[in-house]
């Protein structure tokens, strides 16, 4: 073959594939250009979707704020609904499906939320909505399918002279030490009594403050303390993480939002017992239980160990109740143990029993039992005597308390 000829050959060649080249990339481009615009497609559906679930929630959340209520419950088969002094009331006439609560809750809370929500089921975060506050969401399954209860949380931190508790409460941000127990139910306000003594502490002394949250509800201005807020699940993965973390940091008090295991517990004891002020909220009826359920948070052969150590390290333990004011609203019944050499001794032999008597024993001391809070109450005219006797742990000493003097 001539030398042309292969020349010629050679150049067919490149010319065939520099064609069949071409012709793959223009189909490759075809279908990246398919699969980009379907993609496109799908995202602007999902956007769509999750602006209308806000907007959604976003109403709601207004109409809870104007009407004074205090959480927005969501629940599928039944209208979004408020809680307003205690009470269920529905928002609307429509019922909700589990899709309407997801694409509403999803798109409000962080990405965190989103990821144990979808692993777990059942997740706690906190966001705010320009123009109408900020709120703590715990959206969880029930039946197998979505559920949320949003509540509402004050825009500024409450100072602890507003929240109409007893005066004696105050002796609690005084102290430079140990354990302080707070307990109550859900929707007792713990919470707001929390960040009020944080808020207190913040204006008297120049401190260093740590809260642990799950998640951050009241957010802290520096005053004359140093305030540091670590969140569960942005900042520490758990509370015993948190905890040991935080007591490298040199802290002169710590805020830890619940204690829900033996270890945060353990660890609560210890920086108690090291010199530091530790406040934590339990879910407890009284000052009894309290210490009980902290006890009984461990294995029975450590028990004895455990109470001997919450004896040295406990400083204080705060019960309250948020009840039906007379004028409407809420007003928080409280028992407060200041604990004293007496409740040392009985905790350390588990008489626990008698710790109800040594709150009687301690009121020079701050002590207050629950039945002279709910008697104040009455005499005021804050409280109706019937509700204040149904609220009775010992209704023979609120008679007695009651009787016109």
């Amino acid at each position: 073959m001539a030398e042309s000829d292969i020349d010629r050959l050679i150049d067919e060649l490149h010319g065939h594939h520099a064609t069949t080249t071409d012709l793959t990339t223009q189909l490759m481009s075809a279908a990246d250009v398919e699969a980009a615009d379907e993609e496109s497609r799908l995202g602007a559906d999902d956007v769509v979707n999750a602006t209308t679930g806000t907007n959604r929630l976003e109403a709601w959340l207004r109409q809870v704020v104007l009407r004074g209520g205090s959480d927005l419950l969501l629940v599928v088969n039944a209208p979004p609904s408020a809680r307003i002094d205690k009470r269920i009331v529905p928002m609307a006439d429509d019922t909700l499906a589990g899709p309407d609560i997801e694409r509403a809750v999803l798109a409000a809370v962080p990405p965190h939320a989103r990821e144990i929500y979808q692993r777990e089921g059942i997740a706690d975060a906190s966001f705010s909505l320009a123009g109408v506050g900020r709120f703590r969401v715990n959206l969880h399954r029930e039946r197998g399918r979505p559920a949320a209860t949003i509540r509402a949380l004050p825009r500024n931190v409450p100072r602890l002279s507003t929240l109409s508790l007893p005066p004696q409460v105050e002796h609690l941000a005084q102290l430079t030490r140990g354990l302080v127990l707070v307990g109550g139910g859900t929707g007792s306000g713990k919470s707001t009594t929390l960040a009020a003594l944080v808020d207190e502490l913040n204006r008297r002394e120049a401190r260093h403050i740590i809260t642990i949250e799950d998640p951050i509800e009241y957010e802290h201005a520096h005053r004359r303390s140093l305030v540091e807020q670590v969140e569960i699940g942005v900042d520490a993965p758990d509370y015993p993480t948190a905890l040991r973390a935080a007591l490298r940091q040199m802290p002169d008090v710590l805020i830890v939002g619940e204690m829900r295991d033996a270890e945060s517990m353990r660890l609560a004891l210890t920086a108690a017992e090291t010199g530091h002020l530790v406040i934590s909220t339990l879910h407890t009826t009284d000052v009894t239980s309290t210490v009980a359920r902290m006890a009984d948070s461990f294995p029975v052969e450590r028990q004895a160990t455990i109470r001997q150590e919450i004896s040295l390290a406990l400083s204080a333990v705060l019960i309250q109740a948020l009840l039906p004011r007379v004028s409407g609203g809420l007003v928080p019944a409280v028992e407060l143990l200041m604990v004293q050499y007496g409740a040392r001794q009985h905790i350390r032999k588990n008489q626990l029993h008698h710790l109800h008597q040594e709150i009687t024993l301690t009121r020079r001391f701050g002590s207050l039992t629950f039945e002279e809070s709910l008697a104040s109450l009455v005499r005021a005219g804050h409280l109706d005597a019937e509700v204040a006797r149904e609220r009775a742990a010992h209704p023979e000493e609120l008679s007695r308390l009651m009787e016109p003097s």
